[in-house]
């Protein structure tokens, strides 16, 4: 029966080198998506912490929106993610920035 059982971590490291748990990610309900949180979620789901399933399901949003946050976060980092500078981003990186 185990093997058939996901092993996940504990905890990983999150976007600031801190420990991040299922307890310390952002609430269900935020509806304030800073770019530190959206960090964590693109942390927690590349550190398989969550399945992209589950990080969609638990935060109300789309497999694509996930996908631009993490996109946005390989290509600029946490800054990247912020709300008000997306155009700088998409003109820095035409073509590229959005897509996959």
């Amino acid at each position: 029966m185990l093997e058939n059982q996901k092993i996940r971590p504990a905890s990983v490291i999150g976007p600031m080198g801190e420990e991040l748990t299922l307890g310390s990610l952002p609430p269900p309900d935020t509806t304030r998506w800073v770019s530190r949180r959206k960090a964590q979620v693109v942390a927690a789901v590349e550190g398989g912490l969550l399945t992209a399933d589950e990080a969609c399901a638990r935060y109300h949003m789309s497999l694509e929106e996930l996908a631009t946050w993490q996109r946005l976060f390989a290509r600029v980092g946490v800054p990247g993610l912020r709300a008000t500078r997306i155009q700088l981003y998409r003109e820095a990186f035409p073509d590229r920035l959005l897509s996959s």
